[in-house]
């Protein structure tokens, strides 16, 4: 999982404030097929949202970590049961600030 610096994340938090949920994990947790989806659409949006089940803060960031590890992407941040995962694609849209 690539780390991000604040001034990236405060970037891309801003940048994630439109977006909707793409992904929604269920209460199953992160399935096959979760992890399939969610790797198909991160490499296709490269910042997105996703909503996460309900529980704990703690279990919630343990998911959104797990979900970023298991697809290569860096956990931006946990709002709720919302999560912003993001991961450069080889085109990159995205210029993240240094």
């Amino acid at each position: 999982m690539k780390t991000l610096s604040v001034r990236q994340r405060k970037y891309l938090k801003g940048r994630a404030h439109s977006l909707k949920p793409v992904v929604t994990v269920g209460p199953g947790g992160l399935s096959p097929g979760v992890v399939e989806e969610l790797a198909r659409n991160i490499a296709h949006h490269e910042l997105m949202k996703i909503k996460l089940p309900a529980g704990g803060k703690a279990e919630r960031r343990a998911m959104l970590d797990a979900a970023c590890d298991a697809v290569g992407a860096a956990a931006v941040t946990l709002i709720g049961r919302t999560g912003i995962m993001y991961r450069a694609a080889e085109d990159t849209r995205i210029r993240l600030p240094e």
